[in-house]
């Protein structure tokens, strides 16, 4: 029998996850969201809706965070209504946000005490990939969870991986943040270096796309530079800043000397100071370019020639 999930945060990632996951044969429970619009399709699609975590947990065997950081995770597994209000023996919860390895190893433990298995699980990937079933998983989970853990999240994920124990995917997600988010920053910068002395964006990608240093990051980050396409990259500048605040963090605690991370972090949170931090990842390199008295945008090029 398909084990009974519970679903929260079904925002621009977690929809996509949850409709994969209830047309795949699972009963699913979702708590609802202020944006009605995908709480509403995934209910026509056969979910049930709760009012409380609590109620996802008694509802569910396991239960998905998908939400923005651990603020967000702790406020929904220790709130007076939070899943360990409802929880039961034998229940998984599993975060796949990005989030603090401390605080997961803490909620963890507390959970651990009510007989429910906690987990980490972040996502690679972005919203589109989500619909279509085809996000990348980082699993940390104790080895006696895996073997049911796998095949649910394979409703949502195309590639799957157990990277160790509980708190080891959210380190790995930071580790695979920083790199894209340092990605970021540094696409920002060259191209607003490029502007300046002359190479336009389009020169620019003629030669880095199809080289080694071209990838998919690449390709979403420069589909908004070069087409304009805001959803390109749906992922926001404050939540690239509260990773990298994360990072370096994690960096810290380990005693690293995190000299890039602290830069990275720097150029987010600059962009978040100013007032973009919910603009898109890509949309930094307007950001960068406007810090140095350039634009990338071509209307705005043509307009001043």
């Amino acid at each position: 029998m398909a084990e009974r999930v519970g679903f929260i945060g079904v925002g621009l990632m977690g929809h996509g996850m949850a409709k994969n996951l209830v047309e795949k044969g699972h009963a699913l429970t979702i708590l609802g969201h202020r944006n009605r619009a995908p709480v509403e399709d995934l209910v026509g699609r056969g979910a049930k809706e709760a009012r409380s975590a609590a109620e996802v947990a008694r509802e569910s065997d396991i239960v998905f965070l998908c939400v923005t950081g651990s603020p967000e995770v702790e406020a929904n597994v220790r709130g007076p209504n939070g899943l360990a209000a409802g929880a039961h023996e034998g229940l998984v919860v599993v975060d796949c946000s990005t989030a603090d390895p401390n605080s997961t190893m803490a909620l963890a433990a507390e959970l651990r005490s009510l007989g429910v298995a906690y987990c980490d699980s972040p996502l690679g990937g972005t919203p589109a990939q989500a619909e279509a079933g085809q996000l990348s998983a980082m699993v940390g989970c104790d080895p006696e969870v895996w073997p049911r853990l796998e095949p649910v999240i394979k409703a949502w994920a195309a590639r799957v991986i157990r990277v160790g124990g509980v708190g080891d995917g959210h380190k790995m997600k930071l580790l695979n943040n920083f790199l894209s988010m340092g990605y970021g920053a540094l696409y920002a910068e060259a191209l607003a270096l490029a502007q300046k002395v002359g190479i336009s964006p389009q020169t620019f990608d003629s030669v880095i796309r199809g080289s080694r240093m071209d990838c998919g990051f690449y390709q979403t980050f420069m589909k908004y530079v070069l087409e304009r396409d805001r959803n390109a990259h749906q992922f926001a500048l404050r939540n690239a800043h509260k990773d990298m605040r994360y990072v370096v963090n994690m960096g810290n605690a380990a005693g690293v000397a995190n000299h890039v991370g602290a830069a990275v972090k720097n150029v987010y949170a600059t962009a978040e100071a100013i007032g973009r931090g919910e603009d898109y990842v890509p949309m930094l390199s307007d950001i960068v370019a406007e810090l140095n008295g350039v634009s990338l945008d071509p209307s705005a090029r043509k307009a001043a020639e």
